[in-house]
């Protein structure tokens, strides 16, 4: 039988789930409507002591919680952090409202809320297959006219920022601030933004989507800059300016884990701001996070959480100390 952990008995509901005790949360850890200040300020308070546990979830987007529920199932605990995507296919693109849903559901129940956002190119459909639309490579003339105020691919473009605004401002009016980490993976190039540096490449576009959402309302929004762990580094010929973002991330892909150069790069880019692994496929482990101990939030990634993972592995994840999971997350 594993219990949890004595910190968890403030205001804490005990639940049997076959033969172990779980965590189940009560009305004292869920989320009240809540400025995004007070999560960056959150963020900043944990850094260097615990991390939030996360997980993605992918498309079907009429689906958006199945990746958490298979975390639930394997730990007896639901992620401090759900992901979900903003999407592509037609179908996906469809069921946006479900992830909106899905997205109040767990912030009111006491995880924090990250989305993600596959973009389709502006020079394809605005809905469109993965390879050839998200996962496709544009010229560079054609990626200037994108962020070239008047013209077509960027009439393109703010059409299709615009018609996530609506899902964006429902939370907003929710009270549901959102770590909002859009052109992903910014210094790789399987994507039609990346592998852009310098002031007028992804910095440019990161910026200019910034602009636009503040130009909105869109205050709930904390922005969430991104890269791969790509051996190439040079990580910050891709960053936007300290104005512009208020968390760093990085993608742990190339291996398992973030080396100490890695995580000294990032350090260094943010420049005090949180810093985390918005995407990984191994489950962190005790020797990582006490190395490594300033990560506020990992990701695991949808399919890879029981695909890279064995069940021993997430439940020690999850049980570690510094791991912190829905219901105990204090935000107030």
């Amino acid at each position: 039988m594993r219990i949890p952990r004595p910190a968890w008995a403030a205001g804490a509901a005990l639940a049997l789930l076959g033969s172990g005790i779980v965590y189940t949360a009560t009305e004292a850890s869920a989320f009240a409507a809540t400025p995004k200040s007070t999560v960056i300020n959150y963020l900043r308070s944990i850094t260097g002591t615990s991390i939030v546990s996360g997980q993605h979830n992918k498309e079907p987007a009429s689906n958006p919680g199945q990746y958490t529920a298979q975390v639930k199932a394997i730990t007896g605990q639901y992620p401090g952090l759900w992901g979900g995507d903003m999407m592509f296919t037609s179908t996906d693109v469809a069921n946006r409202q479900s992830v909106i849903n899905q997205a109040k559901t767990e912030w009111a129940n006491g995880s924090l809320v990250a989305l993600t956002w596959h973009a389709c190119s502006p020079t394809v459909g605005a809905t469109c297959n993965f390879d050839g639309g998200v996962k496709t490579g544009i010229t560079n003339a054609q990626f200037q006219e994108i962020v070239t105020g008047g013209t077509n691919l960027n009439n393109v473009w703010r059409s299709r920022m615009a018609a996530v605004v609506p899902y964006l401002k429902q939370l907003k009016d929710a009270g549901v601030p959102v770590l909002w980490r859009p052109f992903h993976e910014m210094n790789e190039s399987w994507n039609w933004w990346g592998a852009r540096p310098g002031a007028n490449g992804g910095a440019k576009i990161y910026q200019q989507m910034r602009d636009y959402f503040d130009s909105q309302g869109l205050d709930n929004l904390i922005w969430v800059w991104n890269v791969q762990d790509n051996p190439a580094g040079g990580w910050a010929n891709y960053y936007p300016g300290g104005n512009y973002v208020d968390v760093v991330s990085l993608d742990a892909w190339y291996k398992n884990y973030p080396s100490s150069s890695d995580y000294s790069q990032i350090q260094a880019i943010a420049a005090g701001k949180p810093i985390a692994i918005a995407e990984m496929g191994k489950v962190p482990t005790a020797a990582l996070l006490n190395s490594q101990p300033k990560w506020t939030w990992f990701m695991i990634w949808s399919e890879q959480l029981r695909g890279n993972n064995t069940n021993a592995e997430i439940q020690t994840a999850y049980f570690l100390p510094r791991v912190l999971n829905q219901g105990e997350i204090r935000l107030g």
